[in-house]
């Protein structure tokens, strides 16, 4: 009887979700997971598990020569992926940073990882008036002092985990310039001078 009570409670919901017709109010994060990268399906499988909501990935990033470049940590938490990166041995002055599409690496010019992470399909740049909102692979400028260290701490709205680490992976890039937060498709932010792949923990 349980068995049964089961089964006609399913095949209610069934009935009432396909009687719907999808007139009722839903955001549009709902409507669409896709939308901030939230994926659910098989592109979302990380070594063959699917990724479960909340966690964290980390990425150990590397120069065109292959020397150390810093750390970074991606949290999934509150809605949000927490991004914070502490890079070493680059450049000074002010430096674009990204999450580009795919997790490859290949020196010199890791050009593997592909372009911006943009699962919205969105124009580049919080300052670009073309859309409301940039790139989800949109992170701020980071400053390296003199010594070659800076830091960058920044919220991803909307996006996790699942939606960043598909099939094909994400990786984070640092570039060589600024970014002017305007021009599609990267900003003018130069060549890339550093890059690591991001891995789930």
């Amino acid at each position: 009887m349980r068995f049964m009570a089961m089964t006609g409670a399913a095949a209610l919901a069934m009935a009432l979700a396909a009687c719907s017709g999808g007139t009722g109010t839903t955001n549009d994060a709902a409507m669409n997971d896709t939308a901030f990268g939230n994926d659910m399906g098989l592109d979302n499988m990380v070594d063959g598990n699917m990724m479960a909501a909340g966690g964290t990935a980390i990425a150990a990033l590397k120069t065109a020569d292959g020397k150390d470049a810093g750390s970074a940590t991606v949290t999934e938490a509150d809605g949000a992926l927490h991004v914070t990166l502490t890079a070493t041995g680059l450049p000074a002055g002010t430096h674009a940073v990204h999450i580009h599409t795919t997790g490859k690496c290949d020196a010199p010019t890791f050009e593997t990882a592909g372009g911006h992470w943009n699962p919205t399909g969105a124009h580049h740049g919080i300052n670009n008036a073309e859309s409301p909102r940039p790139h989800l692979g949109d992170l701020p400028n980071m400053d390296v002092g003199a010594d070659g260290n800076g830091t960058l701490d920044f919220d991803v709205a909307g996006a996790t985990l699942a939606g960043l680490l598909d099939t094909d992976g994400a990786a984070l890039v640092v570039h060589a310039d600024a970014d002017d937060l305007k021009s599609d498709p990267s900003g003018n932010a130069g060549g890339r001078i550093a890059c690591g792949v991001i891995t789930a923990q």
